[in-house]
């Protein structure tokens, strides 16, 4: 057996055919405890003991317990930094992922242990069984959070699962609307109860839950302008109202006058279904999109009727969303700045915009050209 070279600590060669190193160092309880690191090749694991041993003499957090499981931290995690932290759907949804997904098949290994070995055949396991690239990439995403939070803790030396390869994601094909598509949508919802729900979609390009939360507190008809300062959410099976998706989600936005005069007429109208309706329930939100006694409406049902009305107009099939992305394909079309659009969507990024409605840009860059043919023409004439 080749001698252990020096500051190698000891490493020997097991009889499972794996490397080990073994190593004291301070425990959660500022105790010395005795680590074994494991790896396939000598090399592999000599350097993982000097990081170990680098980290130790720098002072830094002592390692998570050899005994902390996967499965125990994703659970840490999500009650200490995600339960407090993030919206109430994105805590449903990591939680679904580590229930569903994440304990199973990594719950009982070790934190300290994992390897990005491990985590790849997880990965690569998922999308065996049949779930979609995207799904797979999500569920990576997820952990990678968790280990990351592990890591900022001083719990593990690095994020395995960002070592771990991602399955290829297509990017989702946008075909929004066009500006004759628009026209005929906008022919077929004149007089339709929510007529305004989707005016306001269409032209300034609002998330269904902003949308659907938007309060009538925040729209000032006068000046014409909306704030959108929340969002409706279904949460465990019940309709709340929570923080904008970011930061940059809240935000003042100007209103077209078709938009603004949309929001007119429906408040008329609602004004009429409150005087008419047996019991309406008065909501001291006044939320501006509501059913005809009061209450919120649902995501799921306004998505439905949006798409029996394009059927029924002879347009093509899109999610309720799409109308957002047909709303910003079309401020790009018209030559609407780019930083203008981001800000009206709400987007963190202006790359976000730019790469999401990639398909406007070519048109955009015959119109630049036209207009130094003019510039340039006419003062070479």
């Amino acid at each position: 057996m080749p001698r252990r070279g020096a500051n190698e600590g000891t490493i020997r060669l097991r009889k499972d055919g794996r490397w080990e190193a073994r190593v004291l160092v301070s425990g959660p309880d500022e105790r010395r405890v005795r680590r074994s690191i494991l790896g396939r090749t000598r090399a592999s694991v000599r350097d993982r003991l000097r990081e170990t041993l680098q980290t130790e003499a720098a002072g830094a957090t002592p390692l998570a317990s050899a005994r902390l499981t996967v499965g125990t931290f994703l659970r840490q995690w999500l009650d200490d930094s995600v339960r407090p932290a993030r919206r109430p759907s994105t805590f449903a949804s990591y939680s679904c992922i580590v229930r569903v997904h994440l304990e199973p098949g990594l719950g009982h290994l070790k934190v300290v242990t994992l390897s990005p070995q491990q985590v790849q055949r997880f990965l690569n396991a998922k999308s065996a069984s049949g779930l979609s690239p995207r799904s797979v990439a999500y569920i990576r995403a997820v952990l990678r959070q968790a280990l990351g939070e592990a890591e900022r803790w001083g719990l593990v030396h690095r994020n395995v699962a960002r070592l771990a390869q991602p399955p290829y994601v297509p990017r989702r094909q946008v075909r929004p609307l066009d500006s004759d598509q628009a026209r005929v949508l906008l022919a077929a919802i004149d007089g339709d109860r929510l007529e305004a729900l989707y005016l306001v979609a269409l032209g300034v390009g609002l998330r269904q839950g902003e949308l659907l939360g938007l309060s009538w507190r925040d729209v000032d008809l006068q000046s014409g302008t909306l704030e959108v300062r929340q969002a409706l959410q279904r949460v465990e099976g019940k309709l709340i109202l929570v923080e904008p998706k970011s930061v940059t989600s809240h935000r003042v936005v100007a209103l077209p006058t078709v938009v603004l005069e949309g929001l007119r007429r429906h408040e008329a109208r609602q004004t009429q279904e409150r005087r008419v309706a047996r019991q309406w329930r008065d909501d001291p939100r006044a939320l501006v999109f509501t059913t005809t006694v009061g209450t919120p409406l649902d995501g799921i049902t306004v998505t439905r009727r949006f798409q029996a009305l394009l059927a029924r107009a002879g347009l093509p099939r899109q999610r309720f969303h799409d109308l957002r992305h047909a709303c910003a394909s079309l401020l790009l079309a018209q030559g609407v700045a780019p930083r203008v659009v981001m800000e009206t969507l709400g987007h963190s990024q202006i790359s976000l915009t730019m790469n999401t409605y990639s398909h406007v840009v070519p048109s955009l860059g015959r119109a630049a050209a036209d207009r130094m043919d003019e510039l340039l023409g006419r003062r070479m004439a």
